[in-house]
């Protein structure tokens, strides 16, 4: 259901803004919204894991939650993913947690974007 109306309201406001639904705008939130994964920004550096778990767990079962660290440092770059066992968990976490504040700072919550493969080039050896 809060798919549904986060669909309704996509489109209502494309419309009201350029009287026309964008197509592949609104296939990509489509897309977005169809996966229980959920980017979240703006963590502090303390968050590990398991804080961030804890965080996100009263909104249904968290399968998987995992603060991004910086290979060289190995301190927090700021932020997570957190992913749950259902769209519609994770639905009720972008909206009650987006702008919340989680250990002194204002957390982004979103659905998480599929990485786009990066052209590597040509990798062959000559060798």
């Amino acid at each position: 259901m809060a798919f549904l109306n986060k669909l309704g309201s996509l489109t209502r406001q494309s419309i009201s803004q350029k009287g026309q639904v964008p197509v592949v705008s609104m296939l990509n939130s489509i897309r977005c919204m169809s996966s229980s994964r959920l980017f979240i920004g703006g963590l502090p550096w303390s968050t590990d894991d398991q804080t961030l778990k804890d965080a996100f767990s009263g909104f249904g079962e968290v399968t998987e939650a995992r603060v991004i660290m910086d290979r060289e440092t190995g301190r927090s770059r700021g932020f997570g993913y957190v992913h749950y066992d259902s769209v519609e968990n994770a639905s009720e976490a972008v909206s009650a947690m987006d702008g919340q504040d989680l250990g002194g700072k204002t957390v982004r919550v979103s659905f998480a974007k599929d990485r786009r493969p990066h052209y590597q080039g040509n990798r062959r050896s000559d060798n």
